[in-house]
């Protein structure tokens, strides 16, 4: 599986998401091949296309300059118009507004890594004109449309040490895999939340993940974490919101509907690549040597099944359930006026649901998920 490009899910999609007279929004972590992915989808295309950058300052001026006449002198022979790290360009949003509203034939994209920002430039003057779409590390349902079960299995301990970054995916050994990771924990992790934000205290932020790593699985008290990194409980609020917006981890509240015992005030903290949680940590040990496989499992499954979501269109909240006297559940999905509950276990487990989930929501399913089930669970 080492030398191939893996196949991305909107490589499918490009009628669904590349029209013209709207901006194909496409936004997820650094080094997740956004940049390939748009080349590829626009490998086969036959028209006039234009590919610049945000790291342009001319493309900033032009694009931040807001004159009509400016724009369009600029870009009127073209019939694709590709901008990359559009977060780097001022008032961006009014800028691709100003293109469709005034050139409707033609298509334009644009992607940045910093969903805080990206969404703040574009969100508002594209009201209406946007097809927004997020891009993860490569998933397992990615994976099953190339692959066996039987290959996804085979690889499966590696995807739960080292992530999927493509570019983890191609490297050729464990050391490389690992050199990899760091590079990214040292050099992208953080970058868009320390450049544009400006924080001030990054090794606090680092230290913010370090503790986040190790409690996947519970719920996070702010207080203690305020305690820890001896910083007031407002700035621990702040930077988790901006390191889940900067696309590092993702957060789920409780579920609560009926009873004063059920934890819902609470939130739980997922990471997203087991791979960059590993990095934080700085642990890359073997399955058989750790004592975690349980909260590398749970991260692993929560963020795939967030990927397939997201990639399939399907909407639902998302939480977990936990009572005070300590029955709980991973993962609950409220759709459609539905309750879907699923309980992640690394080992070979059967279980019933909880007596008192199954007393108070009568109607609602619940499923193990284990290594037997985990690729229909996925894909």
């Amino acid at each position: 599986m080492n030398d191939l490009w893996y196949k991305r899910y909107y490589e499918c999609e490009i009628k669904n998401v590349l029209k013209k007279g709207k901006v194909f929004v496409l936004e997820g972590p650094r080094r997740v091949g956004k940049t390939e992915l748009i080349k590829r989808m626009l490998s086969s295309f036959s028209g006039k296309i234009f590919s610049g950058t945000g790291d342009d300052i001319t493309i900033r001026e032009i694009l931040s300059s807001q004159r009509l006449q400016t724009l369009v002198s600029n870009f009127n022979n073209y019939d694709v118009i590709f901008i990359d790290e559009a977060q780097k360009i001022p008032s961006v949003g009014n800028g691709l507004k100003l293109l469709i509203d005034n050139l409707p034939d033609t298509i334009v994209i644009a992607t940045g890594s910093a969903s805080f920002d990206l969404s703040n430039k574009i969100g508002e003057p594209l009201t209406g004109r946007q097809i927004k779409r997020k891009l993860y590390p490569v998933s397992v349902l990615e994976f099953n449309a190339q692959f066996s079960g039987y290959e996804i299995n085979k690889i499966l301990d590696e995807l739960l040490i080292f992530g999927s970054y493509p570019e983890v995916l191609k490297a050729q050994n464990k050391k490389d895999k690992i050199e990899y990771l760091i590079s990214i924990r040292d050099s992208y992790l953080l970058k868009d939340v320390l450049e544009i934000e400006n924080v001030r205290h990054s090794a606090k932020l680092y230290d913010l993940l370090k503790l986040l790593a190790f409690q996947i699985g519970s719920e996070v008290s702010l207080n203690e974490l305020s305690n820890n990194l001896e910083i007031a409980k407002q700035s621990v609020e702040r930077y988790l919101y901006l390191l889940e917006k900067a696309f590092t981890i993702k957060r789920v509240g409780g579920f609560s509907r009926n009873l004063r015992k059920e934890v819902m005030k609470t939130s739980r903290y997922y990471f997203i690549d087991n791979g960059i949680r590993n990095a934080v940590i700085n642990n890359f040990n073997d399955l058989s040597f750790r004592d975690d496989q349980g909260k590398l499992w749970e991260n692993f499954l929560f963020i795939e099944r967030l990927k397939k979501k997201e990639y399939k269109r399907i909407f639902c909240n998302d939480y977990f359930w936990r009572t005070y006297d300590k029955k709980e559940i991973n993962l609950i999905e409220e759709g459609e006026g539905e309750l879907h509950a699923f309980e992640f276990k690394y080992g070979r487990k059967k279980m019933k649901a909880p007596r008192l989930w199954s007393e108070t929501y009568p109607g609602s399913k619940y499923k193990v998920i284990s290594k037997e089930n985990f690729l229909e669970f996925l894909t």
